[in-house]
């Protein structure tokens, strides 16, 4: 929950430990409250935001904090009021399930419409709501290419440069201090790059894992990875097996 502490902290106005990167040549920010903003686009990136995760397991009787949906639209939020995008891309699993976007809150849904006022919204469809979300403002697709990238939910072995994918949830760990320590990060190898989740009920999965087989240059592959109030950028070389 160190992200939403941060998010609500007078500090998100400005971030000076953002990672300034480069997609197939595309100039990109990744942020340490989970988003990816393009500046020359004016571009914000998440994905996985599993909005009302916790409702979606009690209606299959297992009981989660029912705080999923606010703290994640709470950090939406601050990123949105950092960056001020004009246009913000959600990269699939937007929603935990079919159901969840109906079934959600007005006061949940009011906050949306108020983030999504007087810009592009876009919501590419995920797995888990592959039909796209109905009742929130915005269009939805099963990928988008925009300003020379394309975006879409599962990454594509054959289909690569250039993408910003989701679904994987990636994560790295290192070891600092006698100790290891594992972070959800960004990971690119300069050509595609795989987003974190921004849910803050969300797993990772490390990229260490065969689902990450053959979807990097590892020589190349860097993890920028999500600390309090930074991020973190270590070679896949220096990462813990």
């Amino acid at each position: 929950m160190h992200r939403l502490v941060h998010a609500t902290s007078a500090s998100t106005t400005s971030a000076p430990f953002q990672a300034r990167i480069a997609i197939n040549s595309v100039a990109a920010i990744c942020d340490p409250l989970g988003g990816l903003f393009l500046p020359e686009t004016g571009t914000l990136v998440v994905s996985d935001l599993h909005l009302e995760k916790g409702s979606a397991f009690a209606r299959r009787g297992m009981m989660l904090p029912p705080y999923d949906t606010l703290a994640t639209l709470r950090i939406l939020e601050a990123i949105i009021a950092r960056h001020s995008p004009a246009t913000v891309i959600s990269l699939g699993d937007n929603f935990h399930d079919r159901r969840g976007s109906a079934a959600m809150p007005d006061t949940f849904r009011q906050m949306i419409e108020a983030m999504a006022r007087g810009r592009d919204w876009i919501w590419i469809n995920g797995n888990h709501d592959p039909d796209g979300p109905s009742g929130v403002p915005g269009a939805s697709m099963d990928e988008l290419r925009h300003a020379g990238l394309v975006f879409r939910h599962e990454p594509s072995l054959a289909d690569g440069v250039g993408e910003i994918a989701g679904h994987l949830h990636p994560s790295a760990t290192v070891r600092r201090r006698e100790r290891s320590i594992r972070r959800a990060c960004f990971a690119t190898d300069g050509k595609r790059l795989l987003m974190p989740a921004f849910g803050v009920t969300t797993g990772g999965l490390d990229l260490r894992h065969r689902a990450m087989t053959g979807l990097f240059d590892r020589q190349q592959l860097v993890a920028h990875m999500m600390g309090r109030d930074r991020i973190y950028s270590v070679r896949f070389a220096n990462l813990l097996g």
